[in-house]
């Protein structure tokens, strides 16, 4: 195998890309490319590194020993290249290379959640960031941030990894609604009663699913939900009853879409954490992102209570 040059790194993440999504027609999305060129750097790839680096048929994509190899050496050069970018970076009073965030879908609406807040603040101008932004569910996070995927995520965590930190950040107010269309919009709360609650098919998220029953005391679930925007849709049915953050149904409720069922009884708060490595807090990109995420979160704790947005924070752990 001869020595590498630049293009080769291309070749590589193109080559990644394609591990990580797969199979051809996934990464072809991922990557804006059509299947013939993507072919032909795959095939340049192998040239250069001297064996088939995947099985490739229409029905079952595997990476080779090899291509397996080439995966996670890969993987390592990437995070290398990262490292590298930062700390010349650094050496000349600025910020660079490639900083992976995660978090939970459903918070665009928070004032402190959504993550746009961070990033108008860390991004300055002239910066040399590359900013990764995956959403996902809490064990999607927590087990890309152990694998080193992801640098920071911030959601429900069970706080079980090891190596992680896990700070407090913000709490967010859930209640129980259902939708225009549901026998129990139109009802009063005075007229609803524990069997009709019962009686009433409850959607639940699936990364919450007992936890969602055993707070609204529900018997069993009737629809389960991964992302945020699936459980309103559930919800605008008008068929579930189902938790969802105060943040994000707060323009359904304006709009006559949603309505609250016994808001003094099924309320609780979901209490998000920042999560990272130990052994990254030290590192320039992630210090700076998550002292960015403490002042967010201090800002927010100061502001008094408005009935939908309760906050906490551990300032001195970020």
């Amino acid at each position: 195998m001869r020595r590498l040059d630049n293009i080769d790194i291309r070749l590589l993440r193109i080559f990644a890309a394609l591990a990580d999504a797969g199979g051809f027609a996934e990464a072809q999305i991922a990557l804006n490319l059509s299947q013939s060129t993507l072919s032909t750097h795959l095939a340049e790839l192998e040239k250069r590194l001297g064996g088939q680096l995947c099985h490739r048929g229409r029905q079952q994509f595997r990476l080779t020993e090899l291509g397996q190899t080439t995966y996670d050496a890969a993987m390592e050069l990437f995070r290398n290249l990262d490292s590298f970018t930062e700390r010349v970076s650094q050496a000349g009073g600025g910020l660079a290379g490639r900083l992976r965030i995660g978090a939970c879908d459903g918070v665009l609406t928070s004032p402190t959640l959504g993550i746009q807040h961070a990033l108008s603040r860390f991004m300055k101008p002239g910066s040399g960031v590359f900013v990764d932004l995956f959403l996902g569910t809490p064990s999607e996070l927590e087990r890309q941030l152990t694998e080193g995927a992801r640098d920071v995520v911030i959601g429900q965590f069970s706080q079980r990894a090891p190596g992680i930190v896990y700070v407090p950040f913000a709490a967010e107010p859930h209640m129980l609604y259902c939708g225009r269309g549901h026998p129990l919009f139109d009802r009063p709360d005075k007229d609803i009663t524990r069997k009709d609650i019962d009686d009433a098919r409850f959607s639940v998220r699936s990364f919450r699913h007992f936890d969602d029953l055993y707070l609204a005391g529900h018997p069993k679930a009737s629809a389960s939900a991964v992302q945020m925007e699936a459980q309103l849709m559930l919800i605008l049915s008008g068929c579930f009853i189902g938790f969802v953050p105060c943040h994000l149904a707060g323009p359904y409720v304006a709009a006559g879409q949603f309505r609250a069922i016994w808001p003094r009884n099924f309320v609780f708060n979901a209490a998000h954490r920042v999560a990272y490595r130990a052994k990254d807090r030290d590192k320039p990109l992630v210090s700076a992102f998550i002292d960015i995420l403490a002042a967010l979160a201090r800002e927010a704790s100061s502001k008094p209570p408005d009935g939908d947005t309760r906050w906490e924070v551990d300032h001195q752990a970020l």
